[in-house]
């Protein structure tokens, strides 16, 4: 498989367009490089996200995250990045990616970055007693 065929995110149509509902998606082994040493940096990755006509193929979704194994990145960038390119190919309704990052010299680094389409509202949530 090319470099190129793994970057590649598919999609699959929304099987139930008409309602609100959430995909949650955690990928345990996230791994990029860090810029200044060169040492890798591991991350938990949370992905939780409301499509719109369109969801992530999770094969597909797991080459593309390979693909930061040997890149140098900041972990603000890479997070943002991530979710760019999942934003651009499934212009989801809502989509949150949470970069958990493991401790290096000390310091845990999380990274928070959402998406909202315009003009989507989330439904009010029901609490039962």
């Amino acid at each position: 498989m090319s470099k190129q065929e793994k970057e590649t995110l598919e999609t699959f149509p929304n099987p139930a367009p008409e309602r609100d509902f959430t995909i949650k998606i955690d990928i345990p082994e996230f791994t990029c490089l860090c810029p200044k040493t060169g040492q890798p940096d591991f991350a938990l990755l949370e992905l939780e996200y409301v499509p719109d006509q369109l969801c992530v193929e999770l094969k597909a979704l797991k080459l593309y995250i390979v693909t930061f194994r040997d890149q140098g990145a900041f972990h603000e960038a890479v997070t943002n990045k991530i979710l760019d390119d999942l934003v651009a190919t499934t212009s989801p309704r809502f989509m949150r990616l949470t970069a958990k990052f493991n401790v290096r010299g000390g310091i845990y680094t999380s990274v928070v970055a959402e998406h909202r389409m315009e003009g989507w509202q989330p439904a009010t949530v029901v609490a039962l007693p």
